[in-house]
C-alpha cells in the first residue's frame, strides 16, 4: 500500500522534541507524492499549525501506525476518517481517532518559493 507518510528520521525527532519552540509551532514538510492532486501537487511546501481546530474537510498530518500521512479529514456520524484526493488512493481511506489528529494544513506553497504561489487554508 503506497501511502504519503512523513517519517522523521532520529535526529530530527529528537530536534523537535528538544526545541525551545513550543510544541504547538508550525511547522513546514515537503509532499512526496501524488496522493494529494490535483489540490496539492508533489514537491509542494505544507505548512502544518499543531494548535488550528480541525473541521471536516479540512486537511490534517495524522499519525498512523510509526508514521505522519497527510490526508483530507472527513467527519461522518462523529467519527474521523482520512482520505486522499487522488481517485487512484482511495482505497487508503481509514479511520482515526482524534487522537491520532497532529495538526492542521494551513498553508502550501510551491517548492521554487513564488510568494504569489500561496495559498492559505484558514
Amino acid at each position: 500500500m503506497n501511502q504519503t507518510k512523513v517519517e522523521f528520521t532520529p535526529d530530527i525527532k529528537q530536534e523537535l522534541e528538544q526545541s525551545s519552540c513550543s510544541g504547538t509551532e508550525p511547522f513546514a514538510l515537503q509532499v512526496l507524492d501524488d496522493s494529494m492532486e490535483p489540490e496539492f501537487k508533489k514537491d509542494c511546501i505544507i505548512i502544518i499549525d499543531r494548535s488550528a481546530m480541525v473541521e471536516h474537510e479540512c486537511y490534517v498530518m495524522a499519525q498512523v501506525e510509526n508514521g505522519y500521512i497527510f490526508r483530507q479529514l472527513l467527519i461522518e456520524d462523529e467519527r474521523y476518517f482520512i482520505a486522499p484526493l487522488n481517485q487512484a488512493y482511495m482505497h487508503e481511506k481509514r479511520e482515526v481517532s482524534f487522537d491520532d489528529l497532529v495538526g492542521r494544513i494551513v498553508q502550501q506553497a510551491s517548492p521554487n518559493g513564488k510568494r504569489s504561489e500561496r495559498k492559505r487554508y484558514d
